[in-house]
Parts: C-alpha cells; structure tokens; sequence
C-alpha cells in the first residue's frame, strides 16, 4: 500500500493535518491553563509526528512526500483553529462605549444575563458610557450581536482576561 505513490503523498498530507492540529490545540490549552488536557493530548500529538516524520524521511528522494508534509502542515495549521474557534475555550472582557447616558443599555444587557459594570467617562467629544462585561468565549459573538443591535453606534472593543477573583462571575467560572 506504501509504495503508492499517491497513498503516500495523502497518508503523508492526513497524518500532518492531524498533527498540527493537535499542536494548536495543545499549545491553546498551555496557555489556557489546561496542563493535563494540553500533556494527555501532546502524547498522541507526539507519536503522529514521529509517524508522519518518518515516512517523510525514510522517502526523502520523492520531493511530493516533502510538499505534502509542507501542505499538511498549513493545512493543520487552518483546521486546528477552526476546531478551536468551535470549542471557544475561556472567557473575555468587552469594553463598551456609548453616547447613550441613560444608561437604558446596562440593564437591557443585565436583562439578557451579561454580568455589567459601568461607569461614566470623559471622551473626545463628551461624556460617554462605558461598560465592562465578561462572558464566555462562546457567547462573545451573541454579545456583539445584542449591544449592535441596541446601540449600533457603540464602541465595542475585547481582550482576554488571565485571571479572576471575586464578583458576579468567580461561582460560573469555578465550573
């Protein structure tokens, strides 16, 4: 079956998409904080990459094995973040930033389950609104979505906190 080249070649190309894909997802959940998920994983990570490795060098006259275990690593590269976009690990802080003073846009976020916290703030043109919430990863878009749909003038802007303690979130995230 190996001496096939065309077997070869997409042996090669599944074998290194699923390595890197295995590579991303690791180093994600390393930097997550996830070290047993991202070690137990990195064991099959490991033993797909000396596979893949090997036939790559025990063929190394065949330029398409070298290509494929070069396409397959791009390849994994894309589908490694797609997977980790679908499991949308951790959680993030949003910044909002309104006109609207009323402070009618809190409560309706308060009202759909978002944890917020505002305060008034000095801006170029005045005062403005400004909101921190966090939520999860996976709620993040839906999030987006609602503060659009209720202000879409509003300033949206997200980063991705390290660590928490105490408030209205620390009971959810101990899950």
């Amino acid at each position: 079956m190996l001496d096939n080249a065309f077997v070869m070649v997409g042996i090669i190309l599944l074998i290194n998409v699923v390595y890197v894909s295995f590579f991303t997802i690791r180093m994600i959940l390393t930097l997550k904080g996830q070290r047993y998920l991202a070690a137990f994983i990195s064991v099959f990570e490991v033993i797909i990459y000396v596979v893949g490795l090997g036939l790559v060098l025990d063929n190394l006259n065949q330029i398409q094995n070298l290509l494929a275990y070069a396409i397959g690593y791009g390849v994994g590269v894309i589908v490694g973040m797609k997977i980790e976009e679908k499991l949308a690990l951790g959680y993030t802080t949003v910044n909002v930033i309104t006109t609207d003073l009323q402070g009618g846009l809190p409560n309706e976020l308060r009202n759909k389950g978002y944890g917020v916290t505002n305060w008034l703030a000095e801006g170029r043109e005045g005062q403005r609104l400004m909101m921190e919430i966090l939520t999860s990863r996976k709620s993040e878009m839906n999030l987006y979505n609602t503060v659009k749909d209720l202000d879409p003038k509003a300033f949206i802007i997200s980063h991705e906190p390290k660590a928490f303690h105490g408030g209205f979130w620390v009971k959810g995230i101990r899950r």
